[in-house]
């Protein structure tokens, strides 16, 4: 009985503990916007490259200070926000990778 207790409190850690990362949008927001400002440092993408990702950046923040302005986030709202990020970080890997000389 113990043990199944133990075992219970562990998955329910894990599983709180899950949601609350995945449901950090403005920590991996801010972590985006540090990773583009240093690859702009280190000349891996161009200067329109860097404005252009930056102002998605912006876009993103607004529409999450939209989304948390009554409290409330629903589904989906959290799933375009995800999906807003993932696009966010697609497009600086495109960037990063895509060798041209200007």
């Amino acid at each position: 009985m113990r043990v199944l207790l133990q075992v219970l409190s562990a998955v329910l850690l894990l599983c709180i503990s899950t949601a609350v990362y995945a449901q950090d949008f403005k920590g991996q927001q801010k972590k985006q916007e540090k990773l583009i400002k240093a690859t702009y440092k280190q000349k891996k993408i161009t200067e329109l490259e860097y404005n252009k990702l930056m102002r998605e950046q912006e876009i993103i923040k607004q529409t999450m200070d939209e989304y948390a302005a009554d409290d409330v986030w629903t589904s989906k709202e959290k799933n375009a926000i995800h999906a807003k990020l993932e696009r966010a970080e697609k497009r600086l890997k495109k960037y990063k990778t895509n060798n041209e000389i200007y």
